[in-house]
């Protein structure tokens, strides 16, 4: 599993494995399927994978998708300093699309405050068909 990310001097070998399976992904992929692929890798436990993906998370390499328990590799290597990230999720062909939207994160922010909310981060997540598989 070559990928570039396997160089960083700051990752694992377990967490430069779990980021190899994932940039490589097609679609968002489960903890469990992770284990499955990477067993011929010397992992043996969910708990091996959670470690590598708590961390990969932290560093801003990868995200979880809550209403799929999945997790994707960050497609946008600026969206660490972001706040707010949005993500589509096509429920036809499950691609996932990844979104900065200035505009979006100044609505949330004022929305949070006028509840008297300070808000820190927030993932928002569209459930939907994507164009390609709308056109269908």
């Amino acid at each position: 599993m070559e990928n570039s990310l396997q160089a960083r001097p700051d990752l694992t070998k377990n967490q430069s494995l779990v980021m190899g399976a994932l940039a490589q992904a097609n679609a968002p992929l489960s903890a469990y399927t992770i284990l499955d692929q990477l067993r011929d890798h010397g992992f043996r436990a969910p708990l091996q994978v959670y470690r590598a993906l708590d961390k990969l998370v932290e560093f801003g390499l990868v995200h979880r998708l809550e209403c799929l328990n999945a997790f994707v590799a960050c497609r946008h290597p600026e969206c660490e300093a972001q706040e707010i990230i949005a993500f589509t999720i096509c429920e036809a062909c499950g691609q996932v699309g990844e979104i900065s939207d200035d505009s979006l994160a100044r609505r949330i922010k004022k929305v949070a405050k006028e509840t008297g909310f300070q808000s820190k981060k927030s993932t928002v997540e569209l459930r939907g068909i994507c164009q390609a598989c709308h056109a269908i």
